[in-house]
């Protein structure tokens, strides 16, 4: 039986999230597990008299690609996707996973020489977007081995998703609108800030922000969304910080992080599990190891980790700091074939002040 939900988010996701008009060409990526919500993206895009060019991918691609690419291959970028990038009005992608694990055996340099090699695309979709040029919004379908991750069943998931989203509401778009102008307020006190300084459990963290923008992210470029967020000064930040859950990359975990920086570098990096990874990740080239993004999570309807970062780094009451490439809209110039999210839960203790004065006390702006 089709979920109505699907044609709501698909109808949110176009006229609202990508704000698709008559005459874009609109690129529409995804897996054939995400089918129901790719047609009835398809149909909302043709209904908005926009050009769908369609994007079809199969589970278990990318893992024959990594056992078997020589480096040649993972170097590779045919000439047709950097024409994508340059001619696109619109991109739309969906998260559909059938097996979270696909790559958990690839080799990390094969994955970190893929990264690097397809660095460029990302750069220019993140230049033509801060000037205009571009919108993009990234969005989940619910799947089988998602639920499993987030140790749900799929309804319970599906409805998770669809609240998290607030497609559950009356008037989504409206909803979202209320969440852009509450978010606006946390946003002009945060750009009047030089210094922000992160205290929480195992943490004490300062970075620093003088000149640059804020980002108010209602639901326009995730969804779902709900967070405020920018670069930081490269050459700033200090102290140490404890990541409260995993970082999942590419299906592979890391936990227990704790990352000490200094001159805005991380000078030692520490994991429970998955270390190797992460000095991998770190040694990816010189920006990975200085942050792009500094963040907030304001997005209350979502309280549990699920192992999805497009969820999970918008909790209410968390901060997510990503090592590697900086959004260039900020005024950050971190360049990183890396971008990497990592969450610190405030909900228990965490104490965020700028300038000295308290602004974000036990996971609330205050």
């Amino acid at each position: 039986m089709h979920d109505p939900r699907i044609d709501r988010l698909a109808e949110v996701l176009i006229r609202y999230s990508l704000n698709v008009q008559a005459g874009q060409l609109l690129r529409l990526r995804g897996p054939v597990s995400a089918t129901p919500l790719i047609r009835a993206l398809y149909r909302e895009t043709v209904k908005a008299g926009a050009h769908p060019l369609l994007r079809l991918s199969l589970d278990g691609l990318d893992e024959i690609f990594f056992q078997h690419a020589n480096d040649d291959q993972l170097g590779y970028v045919p000439q047709v996707t950097r024409d994508e990038v340059e001619a696109i009005d619109r991109d739309m992608y969906i998260i559909a996973d059938e097996n979270t694990r696909s790559l958990s055996g690839v080799d990390t340099a094969k994955m970190a020489a893929r990264r690097a090699a397809m660095s460029p695309m990302s750069k220019r979709l993140m230049e033509r977007t801060a000037l205009d040029q571009m919108r993009w919004c990234l969005t989940l379908f619910p799947t089988n081995a998602l639920a499993q991750e987030a140790e749900m069943s799929l309804n319970d998931y599906a409805d998770f998703v669809f609240a998290a989203g607030k497609l559950d509401q009356a008037d989504p778009v409206a909803a979202w609108q209320a969440q852009r102008a509450d978010q606006e307020r946390h946003i002009q006190r945060l750009s009047a800030a030089e210094h922000i300084h992160i205290v929480a459990p195992g943490t004490d963290l300062h970075y620093y922000v003088k000149g640059r923008s804020w980002v108010n992210c209602a639901g326009d470029r995730n969804f779902p969304d709900g967070e405020v967020f920018t670069g930081p000064e490269e050459q700033k930040t200090h102290g140490y910080i404890t990541y409260s859950f995993p970082a999942i990359y590419m299906g592979r975990e890391v936990s227990g992080i704790r990352l000490e920086f200094a001159d805005g570098k991380v000078v030692k990096a520490t994991a429970d599990k998955g270390q190797e990874l992460l000095d991998s990740l770190l040694g990816m080239d010189e920006g990975a190891r200085r942050l792009g993004e500094v963040a907030f999570g304001t997005n209350y309807g979502i309280q549990k980790f699920s192992r999805q970062i497009l969820f999970d780094e918008k909790i209410g009451g968390t901060v997510h700091l990503a090592l590697g490439a900086a959004y260039p809209e900020t005024g950050c110039s971190n360049q990183s074939a890396l971008h990497w999210d990592m969450i610190c839960d405030l909900r228990q203790g965490g104490v965020v002040t700028a300038d000295g004065q308290i602004i974000h006390r036990d996971g609330h702006f205050v």
